[in-house]
């Protein structure tokens, strides 16, 4: 099974962006993520950050706008941490999936629970 570059710099850009975002970004709009996933062009040019907020569904307006503000500053740091040639230009993006799944859950709690009321009935 072979990795491909791109794959294994995601990697470490996702390492790195936690360790920025917990230690060196001072906006506390952003303390309360968790990157989820990174993606880079095969060209290690463009990078997707994938991220949730910390017991939300949705994105918040006001963490929106502390990521718009820390971009540069993530990017540098990146590229002080990283040995590439080129930095990516780094994109944040909300993962949904996590809200997916909280939706299903809860679904599938009141179905339960609605079984049990029909079950306790008979």
């Amino acid at each position: 099974m072979t990795f491909k570059r791109a794959d294994r710099v995601a990697e470490q850009i996702m390492a790195e962006i936690a360790a920025i975002f917990s230690a060196e970004v001072k906006d506390p709009r952003v303390h309360a993520l968790t990157v989820t996933a990174v993606k880079v062009s095969d060209d290690l040019r463009n990078a997707k950050i994938y991220f949730v907020e910390i017991g939300k569904d949705e994105c918040s307006e006001e963490t929106r706008i502390g990521l718009d503000k820390a971009t540069s500053f993530v990017r540098r740091e990146l590229g002080r941490r990283l040995q590439l040639r080129f930095v990516p230009e780094i994109m944040f993006i909300h993962d949904k999936s996590f809200g997916y799944s909280s939706r299903i859950e809860k679904i599938l709690a009141n179905i339960a629970s609605e079984e049990n009321k029909t079950e306790a009935e008979e």
